[in-house]
């Protein structure tokens, strides 16, 4: 699917509608020292076996594309619920 690089839409922030600048979200870089992460390795060493089910085969072709938009008014950056498609692409 193709989305724009710019959508007029509403804004929370000037509540009314705004042009926006679309972009894909991208997950930032994992940080090994954070709680969860830690918590999450602490949780997975030591007897006891595997505490969290291993996924074997993968149940979904497609992924969850949330879109990022930036109001050009007044700059407030929000995301747009995920869409499920193979492709996603800001044209």
């Amino acid at each position: 699917m193709k989305v724009p690089k710019t959508i007029r839409t509403y804004c929370p922030r000037c509540r009314a509608h705004t042009e926006q600048t679309v972009t894909l979200y991208k997950a930032g870089r994992r940080r090994g020292a954070r709680w969860g992460e830690r918590r999450h390795e602490e949780k997975k060493k030591g007897y006891g076996g595997q505490k969290y089910p291993i996924q074997r085969n993968k149940a979904k072709t497609t992924k969850k594309h949330a879109l990022k938009l930036q109001c050009k008014v007044c700059g407030y950056t929000y995301q747009k619920k995920g869409i499920r498609l193979k492709k996603l692409e800001v044209v």
